[in-house]
């Protein structure tokens, strides 16, 4: 198993997206092979670390996180993600 974690830190001008954001990445669940899991939230310290967003994402393999990646239900997503977020960090690691 793979987990797939991204944390997102949106645009000032794009920060009452985060629920619209949110929405989209739960709406891969059982769309896409070897996605076994999404699950995402909202940070609610706003420290100055903090970002506004995490996705984890649980998968059967790193091919399947490789498929994920350039899958068509996954892209769009992604293509709107990067018109609202300033900057993203991720780390991927099995488990």
């Amino acid at each position: 198993m793979v987990k797939h974690v991204v944390m997102y830190k949106l645009r000032e001008d794009c920060k009452d997206k985060a629920e619209e954001l949110m929405g989209k990445f739960l709406s891969m669940r059982g769309k896409i092979e070897g996605l076994t899991d999404v699950c995402t939230g909202r940070d609610f310290k706003r420290e100055g670390r903090s970002y506004d967003v995490a996705l984890i994402s649980t998968l059967e393999s790193r091919t399947a996180l490789e498929n994920y990646a350039v899958h068509p239900v996954h892209l769009p997503i992604l293509a709107y993600a990067k018109t609202i977020v300033e900057k993203s960090h991720s780390v991927d690691f099995e488990i």
